[in-house]
């Protein structure tokens, strides 16, 4: 006799999440106007003031050195869009990693429930298969409930386990690289913050440049900004890619420990239990 799954938990039920592309163009907007607003009010007037600073120091004692400052390491037009990328990259991965423990935490529920020593046989597949309409709308379209229903059909039409036990891993197979795919965003802006870096170096390289007439009557401190603000674009940019690619990694790990969980919680809430006559 089959018995009936236990009712998703009422929290579970009002939980509703927006599409990916609504928070990934959301996200892009929230982090423009935030870091926008902070170098307009904050950073760039401290990051001037301070260069104004310095140089009026190198011109009065040439043998001034610099300081180094955090305003004038990220005072720059390159390093305010390679900060916008970090931090929008980061949203998105928060929000993919906040997907994947939405759905593991399925794996705590009784989706179907098979008593230990019920065998499940071919005529049964249907009667397991209802089970499964009492999860929650949003949670039908969840890896380990399609899953599911696709290792029941293809058990009640073959009648065969080893094409049962095949269908659930092709489904986590197809999952899993559907989640890789979706990486494909923040690998291309893993790649455009050390491109930003380097093109904010090119780009105020060539100021120092025209400066260096300058130099020549002994005036070298346009030519030592110049040269300063270029290193600090990709200094910034670097660091930040560090930290980005260690928490693509983590995220990566954790959506294949999650497709490989689903796979055997599956196999022993399922699969096992199967049986042809």
């Amino acid at each position: 006799m089959v018995t009936a799954a236990a009712p998703a938990p009422r929290s579970a039920r009002k939980v509703s999440y927006p599409s990916e592309f609504f928070v990934t163009l959301a996200a892009l907007i929230a982090t423009i106007v935030v870091v926008h607003a902070l170098y307009v009010s904050w950073i760039r007037p401290t990051g001037d003031e301070l260069v104004a600073t310095e140089q009026a120091r190198m011109k009065a004692d040439k043998d001034y050195v610099p300081e180094r400052s955090f305003y004038l390491t990220i005072n720059a037009p390159e390093q305010e869009i390679e900060i916008i990328h970090f931090i929008w990259a980061l949203l998105i991965l928060g929000y993919k990693a906040v997907l994947v423990r939405r759905e593991r935490k399925l794996l705590e529920l009784e989706l179907i429930h098979v008593p230990e020593g019920i065998k499940v046989l071919p005529e049964d597949a249907k009667d397991y298969s209802r089970q499964l309409e009492a999860v929650p709308e949003q949670h039908k379209g969840s890896l380990v409930v399609r899953a599911l229903q696709r290792t029941l059909d293809r058990f009640a039409s073959t009648r065969s386990i080893r094409d049962s036990a095949e269908t659930s891993k092709a489904v986590c197979d197809s999952e899993a690289d559907r989640l890789d795919s979706g990486l494909a965003m923040i690998r291309y802006i893993a790649w455009a913050i050390p491109a930003i870096g380097f093109i904010g170096t090119v780009r105020h390289i060539g100021d120092a440049l025209l400066q260096a007439h300058k130099a020549v009557t002994g005036d070298i401190s346009g030519v030592t900004s110049g040269l300063g603000i270029a290193f600090n674009a990709t200094f910034v940019a670097l660091l930040l890619t560090l930290i980005l690619m260690f928490f693509l990694h983590q995220l990566q790990q954790s959506q294949e420990q999650f497709v490989h969980d689903t796979d055997h919680w599956i196999d022993q809430h399922l699969i096992r239990h199967m049986q042809v006559r």
